[in-house]
């Protein structure tokens, strides 16, 4: 439907909510890309201008989605000790990303903070500052748990394979520069990591995440009365 045929109707049962969860779906179908107004409007059956009802230009819509993605993001209970707080929270955290891979690098760029957002932010300092944190280790330690997650977050977004069952056939075209003998030879923790670690059955990549994170909030406790 175009600007032209759009129905009273439509632009009558148009709301903030509704205009919000369409950009975030249609971002998730693209793969990443933000929507323009003109394709927005046309999905929600609506002329372009009805959207400046609800939002004045692209960047009130892009704060709009984020808010949207930071809401769906477990925040940690306030009775929850915090380092579980922290780990159930920063596995959300991942969990969201995955469903909306293009947020990774809109989450924090966001200059007005919607209430989810800020609602999160909240929490987690809270959850820091209750489990004994000082004001700036709650600080330093936000920043390295969400360093870690988006990081991660970019890293499987961007791998050639989704499941140990996909990595073989990249393995097999990276060993293919060399005949088997002569690759281990050459690049022998590379080769052994592949043949006795990725390529086991079971493999999953997506196990590392919890593993590093466990690291992390290790660190974080030793570290927790010092700063």
């Amino acid at each position: 439907m175009t600007d032209a045929t759009a129905t009273p109707s439509a632009r009558g049962s148009l709301s903030r909510e509704k205009v919000l969860r369409a950009a975030v779906e249609m971002a998730d179908a693209a793969g990443g890309e933000v929507p323009s107004t003109r394709r927005l409007a046309e999905r929600l059956g609506v002329r372009a201008m009805a959207l400046y009802h609800h939002f004045k230009n692209k960047d009130e819509l892009l704060d709009g989605m984020v808010d949207l993605v930071f809401a769906e993001i477990e925040l940690p209970e306030e009775g929850a000790d915090w380092r579980t707080g922290m780990l159930r929270r920063a596995a959300s955290m991942r969990e969201a990303l995955r469903r909306h891979p293009w947020a990774i690098g809109l989450m924090d760029s966001r200059a007005n903070a919607g209430p989810a957002t800020l609602r999160h932010h909240d929490a987690v300092l809270g959850c820091l500052r209750r489990g004994g944190f000082t004001v700036a280790g709650a600080a330093h330690a936000f920043s390295l748990v969400d360093s870690y997650v988006y990081g991660f977050a970019v890293q499987e977004h961007a791998l050639p394979f989704d499941s140990g069952d996909d990595l073989e056939p990249v393995v097999e075209v990276m060993m293919e520069q060399a005949p088997p003998e002569e690759f281990a030879q050459r690049f022998p923790y590379l080769a052994e990591i592949a043949v006795e670690h990725a390529l086991k059955p079971g493999y999953d990549y997506g196990e590392e995440f919890a593993i590093g994170l466990g690291l992390i909030v290790d660190g974080l406790e030793r570290r927790r009365e010092e700063w």
